[in-house]
């Protein structure tokens, strides 16, 4: 990797022991955060703030916007705010990890609220185009410039393909965010595949959340030009085992390094890091160095610009 390169991730949740999903985050955690990204090879990323309540997720992305502005490095490293949910498919699978209690139908007067508390800074919002009626929501962002991700959705293909003429720029995380088990053929992986001409699709690339060799067939079948690689991290990233809080969730990080729920029923984020992303698209998928740095260092800015 080349000391010019930088990378950047779209969705990043927490990292280096802090978790941005918490009401008391301090200014001292965030610039820990920040320097250990940094060191990490990170030039930027999008916090991402996922499902709660409506008032608890508004003040944590006013927490995030404020420490910003007061802390030089923060502000170079967290380029923007990713808001992921809470207007999502409530189906269990679909959901994820994000709270049931919490996740709701697509509402314009929400979303504005959600948008006034990062005050500009919301760069990028994950919804279901299924459960955002009339794509309201979708026109109402991609008209204030932010950029609309679908993401743990069912959306059928027409429904997708609306949401493309409505705005809908990029997928979220492509293979997770859905059920262990899908139909065969119609599924919201293969309708996802089918766009791939016309959206961006972001991949965890940490052989957790897809084996390295499905990771390579998606990108094979994809094409490397529209596709990124992001890391989903949550707080235990770039540290390892032990025990840490994301959200909601109490997590106990094993030496296999992956995060699951406390049942084991389904991954919680990701402790990957960028770096560790890099190398396995390069050592575990066979790309070239300047293949995994598109998808890790070129890709992801293109994506969050709009540009082709």
């Amino acid at each position: 990797m080349s000391a010019q390169h930088r990378f950047f991730d779209l969705q990043v949740n927490g990292y280096a022991g802090v978790d941005f999903n918490q009401d008391d985050l301090s200014a001292e955690e965030l610039h820990r955060a920040c320097e250990k990204l940094a060191a990490d090879g990170v030039d930027g990323i999008l916090a991402t703030i996922i499902t709660e309540q409506i008032d608890q997720m508004a003040a944590r992305i006013h927490r995030l916007a404020e420490l910003r502005q007061r802390d030089p490095l923060v502000a170079s490293i967290i380029a923007g705010i990713h808001v992921e949910g809470p207007f999502l498919n409530p189906a269990d699978g679909y959901r994820g990890a994000h709270p049931a209690d919490a996740v709701r139908a697509a509402d314009v007067g929400v979303m504005e609220r959600l948008l006034d508390a990062g005050d500009g800074l919301v760069r990028l919002v994950t919804l279901a185009p299924e459960c955002d009626a009339g794509l309201k929501v979708t026109r109402q962002l991609a008209q204030r410039g932010v950029v609309v991700a679908a993401g743990h959705t069912d959306a059928s293909l027409e429904q997708l393909q609306a949401a493309v003429g409505a705005g809908l720029s990029i997928f979220t995380h492509v293979g997770n965010g859905c059920p262990a088990v899908l139909p065969r053929h119609d599924n919201i992986v293969q309708r996802v595949l089918s766009l791939h001409e016309q959206l961006w699709l972001t991949f965890i690339a940490d052989g957790a959340h897809l084996p390295w060799f499905v990771l390579g067939n998606f990108l094979r079948c994809a094409g490397l030009e529209r596709c990124v690689v992001v890391t989903d991290a949550i707080a235990p990233a770039g540290l390892g085992a032990g025990h840490f809080r994301f959200g909601r969730w109490e997590l106990n990080i094993g030496d296999d390094l992956v995060a699951r729920s406390p049942d084991g029923s389904h991954l919680i984020g990701s402790v990957g890091t960028m770096l560790r992303s890099y190398r396995g698209l390069v050592e575990q998928v066979g790309l070239s160095t300047e293949e995994a740095g598109q998808l890790t260092w070129d890709n992801p800015r293109r994506a969050l610009a709009r540009k082709p």
